[in-house]
């Protein structure tokens, strides 16, 4: 795997390797990054960070920092090593954590630019991505890969930007409805 673009565009990187993960592919990432444009000192939370190569792009592309949430300890692993071959240990924090309570235990402490939530497609976890959607971390756009056969259901809290799909992928951009 590699990043895509910025200064580490090209730089490559370790995946879990194991069936609890699905890295985004290549077009994917590209297409989400490029749909949000600059991300140059925005706050990115990667809530299902599998082998983190949405983290990563994000700093390669001038974020300020990102956080990469994983529940399973071989993507965590990972994570830690790619960040420290990487050489961008002061921008990326790994934690073994349920995006959930993990968001609840931090707010209102951190607050995201920008939260990206791509779950296992074997386990989409609608209810989960729910919650992350009303926890009070999100301060921007909220970007959500799911199957085609999933259907996120963000309307009353959230306008939907953008709809994109990609095969076997669709990418939903939300923004929070102003109260």
């Amino acid at each position: 795997m590699r990043v895509i673009s910025g200064r580490l565009g090209g730089r490559t990187f370790s995946s879990p390797g194991n069936d609890r993960t699905h890295p985004m592919s290549d077009k994917i990432r590209g297409a989400l990054f490029n749909a949000l444009g600059n991300i140059e000192g925005l706050r990115v939370l990667d809530a299902f960070a599998g082998s983190g190569a949405i983290s990563y792009e994000a700093i390669s592309r001038g974020a300020l920092y990102a956080i990469a949430l994983d529940t399973d300890a071989s993507a965590v692993t990972t994570i830690r090593k790619n960040i420290e071959q990487l050489a961008i240990g002061d921008k990326i924090s790994v934690y073994k954590a349920n995006a959930v309570s993990w968001t609840e235990a931090s707010s209102p402490r951190q607050l995201f630019d920008v939260v990206i939530c791509d779950p296992p497609y074997n386990n989409v976890q609608l209810p989960l991505l729910r919650a992350i959607s009303l926890s009070t971390i999100m301060g921007g756009i909220l970007v959500v890969s799911l199957p085609p056969s999933s259907q996120p259901d963000f309307d009353a809290d959230f306008d939907l930007l953008q709809e994109k799909a990609y095969g076997d992928a669709r990418l939903y951009f939300y923004r929070r409805v102003a109260c």
